[in-house]
């Protein structure tokens, strides 16, 4: 659980970004708002957050960190856009939703219907269009250029 102006600079501190190993990415992860979290963080978490997460600078490191240290998806009421377009590209999920929980609580995420469910209550979000579906299904937008060139289109 985070809230709001989240920038990229917490998410993957600058002084890592020298370095290509994912492993120190997802081992510095949120360092600079939660020096524990790389050791809290399990794969198939999902961080939620309030509004502009991801602001700052264009570092596709920051989407990389998180997906490398586990997280599966990002929910938050609002992305910034540089931060949303390089999740996507790396094919980490993400979904813009108001919900309300607390940390520990256990959601369903429906990234076709554009819906998260937590505690029984469901959450209407801002449903991805198809083509940034297709994009994540693949894997990211490296991956699924591999994909359409490999299937001629």
């Amino acid at each position: 659980m985070f809230g709001n102006d989240i920038d990229t600079d917490v998410i993957i501190p600058g002084k890592y970004l020298r370095t290509t190993d994912m492993q120190v990415f997802a081992d510095h992860a949120m360092e600079g708002i939660d020096p524990e979290f790389s050791r809290k963080v399990s794969k198939g978490d999902i961080i939620v957050a309030g509004d502009n997460f991801g602001c700052g600078s264009s570092r596709e490191q920051a989407p990389l960190a998180l997906k490398h240290a586990g997280v599966s998806c990002v929910v938050a009421r609002y992305f910034a856009r540089i931060f949303f377009r390089n999740a996507i590209n790396v094919g980490l999920p993400l979904i813009e939703a108001d919900v309300e929980c607390k940390e520990g609580d256990e959601m369903e995420i429906d990234l076709l219907a554009g819906t998260v469910r937590v505690n029984g209550q469901n959450y209407q979000g801002n449903k991805l269009p198809d083509f940034l579906l297709e994009i994540l299904t693949d894997g990211g937008l490296v991956a699924h250029r591999k994909a359409a060139q490999s299937n001629g289109t």
